[in-house]
């Protein structure tokens, strides 16, 4: 049973290697670009065409073929490209070489299948040879019809004629033609070129001119932008000589800050002294008060009298001195004040003019030197006629109460006075007193009648003047208030 079953399955497996070997060697496919072509024992199509060929057509499919009994051959359905070079005679007489391709392959229809296959089956490469002489024969009868500027201007048209007048003869052969392209056209005799170097010529003087109108406005557009951009160089040094000079300005208020501080506390100082001088002299007036006037109003009415004077010239003096420290310090502060306006305008013109920097700050320096000369004449006359109205205020003091001067500084010196007229007798060694005590008492008076005699004295000269007047001298402050004046 195994031996049995063994020999029926090799049997079997034998059988259909056998199938497949005679399957392969019958059936024929054909390629989506080729057509099969069965001929022999009972090769015909279902249809009229077959039946009028005597072999069949298959494209796409496969059929059977038997062997020893029918023949399959393939034929290609690809396309095919032959290069047409052909030197002909244009209309105008003028030999022209064209050069063209012409792609081409056998119809789909299986009319074109039949025609091809009855005439290249055995030969399909020498297709190209005869589409190459098909076209060339064409080409060169339409070629003879048509001028040089219709080959050049109208190639459509020389195509389509081409292929219309090669149209039946390819349809026989079974071909369909899938392009035609003439590619180049020349000519020995230069007259392609001859007819283009005109229009190349008005191209060229076009193109000259073109360039000189774009040279022409390239140059004017470069010269606005030279005068452009030498106006915003020119508006540029214009705002930074502005700017410049602003900085100049500000740097010369910033060096004359420092002397207008000056000047002003100068001037601080000199109110502050004013004020000190005030003081002092309300104060020298209170102690006047309190150390004069009140110990004279303990005394009898003519040391009060006397202690009324002395207040009054001191307070006049006071007075004097005051006015004196108002006037000097008047007189330095508008000098200060003088010396400030000179420098500041000093600095404003030379801000303004910063080209006449030098000159402007000569004047401003002649301004201020001679601003300074006017304030110290100012503050020299202020003290002469300070010193001249102390010494005239001193002058109506003695004049109003000479008695109460002289009598307070007889009061205060006169045990000065008795010293002295006692000196008389300081030199005697034997003094003989006839009557007594009442001569002691003559002797001491006679010695203080010298004390009565210079009260007069100082009187008189009291009344006639100074001193100094008697003498023709003239006193310093006098000499400085006329110089003053």
């Amino acid at each position: 049973m195994p031996t049995e079953f063994l020999v029926l399955a090799g049997a079997v497996i034998v059988a259909l290697v056998i199938v497949t070997m005679l399957f392969k060697a019958v059936w024929r496919v054909a390629e989506p670009n080729e057509a099969l072509i069965i001929s022999g024992l009972g090769a015909r199509s279902k249809n009229e065409l077959a039946d009028s060929l005597g072999f069949k057509i298959v494209t796409g499919k496969g059929t059977a073929v038997l062997p020893g009994f029918q023949t399959a051959r393939r034929l290609r359905l690809d396309s095919r490209a032959t290069n047409l070079q052909v030197s002909c005679v244009t209309q105008q007489g003028i030999p022209v070489h064209v050069r063209g391709v012409v792609i081409y392959k056998v119809g789909d229809d299986f009319a074109s299948i039949a025609n091809a296959a009855r005439r290249f089956l055995d030969q399909q490469d020498s297709m190209n040879g005869a589409i190459h002489e098909l076209f060339t024969g064409h080409l060169r009868s339409i070629i003879g019809n048509l001028t040089v500027e219709d080959l050049i201007l109208n190639r459509e048209r020389l195509t389509s004629e081409v292929r219309s007048s090669a149209a039946d003869e390819m349809s026989k052969l079974g071909l369909v033609v899938d392009s035609l392209q003439i590619q180049e056209i020349e000519d020995e005799t230069g007259y392609i070129t001859n007819l283009g170097k005109p229009h190349a010529a008005k191209i060229a003087a076009a193109a000259r001119i073109a360039e000189a109108q774009r040279d022409q406005e390239a140059t004017e557009a470069e010269q606005v932008a030279a005068a452009k951009k030498a106006a915003a160089i020119r508006e540029s040094q214009i705002q930074q000589a502005g700017y410049q000079a602003e900085v100049d300005q500000a740097a010369a208020k910033a060096r004359q800050a420092g002397p207008l501080s000056d000047a002003t506390a100068r001037q601080e100082v000199v109110v502050q002294e004013t004020r000190a001088a005030e003081l002092e002299a309300q104060l020298a007036e209170q102690r006047l008060q309190s150390q004069v006037r009140k110990p004279a109003d303990a005394k009898a009415y003519e040391t009060v009298t006397l202690s009324q004077a002395e207040r009054d010239a001191r307070i006049a003096q006071a007075e004097a001195e005051a006015r004196e420290t108002e006037l000097r310090a008047a007189a330095q502060a508008s000098q200060v004040k003088q010396a400030a306006a000179a420098e500041a305008e000093s600095v404003r013109l030379r801000g303004e003019a910063a080209a006449a920097a030098t000159q402007s700050t000569g004047l401003a320096e002649a301004e201020s030197a001679r601003a300074r000369g006017l304030a110290e004449a100012e503050a020299a006359k202020a003290r002469g006629l300070a010193e001249a109205e102390a010494i005239r205020a001193r002058s109506e003091a003695l004049a109003e109460n000479q008695e109460a001067v002289i009598a307070q500084q007889l009061a205060e010196n006169w045990p000065q006075i008795v010293e002295a007229g006692s000196k008389a007798f300081g030199n005697v060694d034997h003094m003989v007193v006839l009557n007594g005590a009442q001569g002691i008492e003559e002797m001491l008076a006679k010695a203080l009648t010298l004390g009565g005699t210079g009260l007069g004295l100082a009187r008189s000269l009291l009344a006639n003047g100074t001193p100094a007047g008697l003498n023709g001298a003239v006193p310093p402050a006098t000499k400085a208030a006329d110089s003053a004046s």
